[in-house]
């Protein structure tokens, strides 16, 4: 009779290996990350300028190193942060975080919330002495105003009685400020009427809002920042216009003076550069 291990007991052993073996298979969050990027064709100077995550952080995350983060719930937010750049479903991503590192994070203690109730001051009563205070400096102010007005009075009877009107007693230096013209808002014409020497691009959210950068033809920064809908923002140079847009799909484009036709998708992230001869994407 045979005392060995039966085919039973050596099935758990294999489970784990095949457990093992698919552990080894799945790609870690860092180079999920870094793979998904290269096929979207971004850089991580893109992903930073996008997210504003910080590109030191978006490497070492890439390398798998969350010490940088600050902590766990800082790392699950980038994590969050990065996927969507790069069209990721961070949930998977969470979980396999997660399982490497220990779950979700413990809930915030509620006990300094009551320590916040107990050192409260009590309420204080009322002040009279300063609501006396302000009554008196109100009766004050109310009698002056009537007697100024009571001497106005008069001086207009006065001058009733002399025949003139009482509005020609008020100073002759006296004018009344026009209102300020409204300032135009940017139209297509005035993007026609641009200098034929410069290129002029004009950059519309109609369908929503969507981060802009913009640099000039030496690379400088012209713009970073974030257009609502209805915003719109123009630039200019002497030869040339680099743009990166957050969201493609909520934007209109405007290249000297003639109107972009694409077919940008929602949620897509496109990098165009316009010149002097352009309507069309460089």
């Amino acid at each position: 009779m045979s005392i060995g291990n039966s085919p039973e007991d050596e099935r758990p052993f294999e489970d784990e290996r095949v457990e093992e073996d698919r552990e080894e298979a799945r790609p870690s969050i860092g180079r999920a990350l870094q793979q998904a990027r290269i096929a979207a064709g971004l850089t991580v100077d893109d992903i930073s300028t996008a997210t504003r995550v910080r590109m030191n952080i978006v490497h070492a995350i890439e390398a798998d190193d969350f010490t940088v983060c600050g902590g766990d719930v800082y790392a699950r937010g980038h994590i969050r942060t990065l996927a969507k750049a790069v069209r990721l479903d961070p949930a998977p991503l969470l979980a396999q975080y997660g399982d490497e590192h220990g779950g979700r994070p413990a809930p915030t203690p509620a006990a300094p919330l009551f320590e916040a109730e107990r050192i409260r001051p009590e309420r204080r009563g009322p002040n009279w002495t300063a609501a006396m205070v302000a009554a008196i400096v109100a009766v004050i102010g109310f009698v002056g105003f009537t007697m100024f007005q009571g001497g106005d009075d008069s001086a207009n009877e006065a001058n009733v009685a002399e025949g003139s009107a009482p509005g020609d007693s008020a100073s002759p230096t006296t004018k009344t400020k026009k209102p300020a013209d409204p300032k135009p808002e940017p139209s297509d014409s005035a993007i026609a009427a641009a200098p034929q020497d410069k290129v002029t691009v004009q950059v519309a959210a109609v369908d929503g809002r969507s981060w802009i950068a913009a640099k000039d033809h030496n690379g400088r920064m012209i713009f970073d920042g974030v257009l609502k809908q209805g915003d719109t923002k123009t630039f200019q140079d002497s030869s040339k216009v680099h743009l990166v847009l957050g969201d493609a799909g909520a934007i209109d484009l405007f290249v000297n003076g003639k109107k972009i036709k694409d077919d940008f998708q929602p949620g897509a992230v496109e990098r165009l550069t316009y010149t002097k001869g352009d309507p069309e994407a460089g």
